[in-house]
């Protein structure tokens, strides 16, 4: 068994994309419009590693609550190397989105952790 893919709501489709696809080398696929749910536009997004990212957008979609709540807290990026990380979060705190710089938690891991558009929390880890 292996996870799919991970669905995020976002209230700018194509800056979303964006964010990925400049910090994480991610692949933007063709945009998908349903013709039953009216509204509704997604993009898949593939991560270098394989893995999958699913956008999606709606004119219902609120702006993100501030704060924490029930629900996925975040999604961590493995970059490879505490380096890698270092020199990453330098570039999201130059552009604004570096939240907490770089650490070894509690539990052992070494990232940072930056938000993508909406607000979504990003840990980037060694």
């Amino acid at each position: 068994m292996r996870l799919a893919h991970v669905a995020l709501w976002t209230t700018d489709l194509d800056a979303a994309a964006r964010f990925w696809a400049t910090h994480f080398g991610a692949e933007i696929g063709d945009e998908y419009v349903s013709h039953n749910r009216p509204g509704f536009r997604s993009r898949f997004l593939k991560l270098l590693d394989g893995s999958a990212l699913e956008l999606m957008t709606g004119p219902w979609i609120d702006a993100p609550a501030e704060g924490e709540r029930a629900g996925w807290a975040h999604v961590a990026i493995s970059l490879g190397s505490a380096e890698a990380v270092d020199a990453a979060a330098v570039r999201f705190a130059s552009e604004g989105l570096l939240v907490s710089g770089p650490r070894t938690t509690g539990d052992g891991f070494y990232e940072a952790v930056v938000r993508a558009p909406d607000g979504a929390l990003v840990e980037i880890t060694s």
